[in-house]
């Protein structure tokens, strides 16, 4: 069994920042290659927010570019995700993926004054 375990989620200013975790426990192969985040924003359907490449690179959405930041520590099976100047428009429940198979439970982001 593959299980994506997240945290880092909260409330924060607008302005503020958070790093997000993820990390993967399980029979599986881990490799940042295969490794993304998402985030569902209220009322909408899940979107891309970072991603690391094929090519050993990082993908980001345009909306985030500039303020987020992919990471990650194959030793330890994690990925992260670096947020400043966070607005209240990243409001959303984040979501890590592996090999767009796995997915975590979600740790909810709230940015509000």
């Amino acid at each position: 069994q593959v299980q994506l375990v997240e945290s880092g989620g909260g409330l924060v200013q607008p302005g503020g920042s958070l790093n997000l975790s993820c990390t993967v426990v399980g029979r599986v192969v881990f490799r940042l290659s295969v490794m993304a985040w998402y985030r569902r924003l209220p009322g909408k359907q899940r979107e891309l927010v970072a991603a690391f490449t094929s090519g050993g690179g990082t993908d980001y959405a345009d909306s985030v570019k500039g303020r987020f930041t992919l990471s990650g520590d194959s030793s330890k099976n994690t990925m992260y995700l670096t947020m400043n100047s966070l607005k209240p428009e990243d409001t959303a429940v984040y979501y890590c993926n592996a090999y767009r198979h796995y997915w975590g439970q979600g740790t909810q982001v709230t940015v509000s004054s």
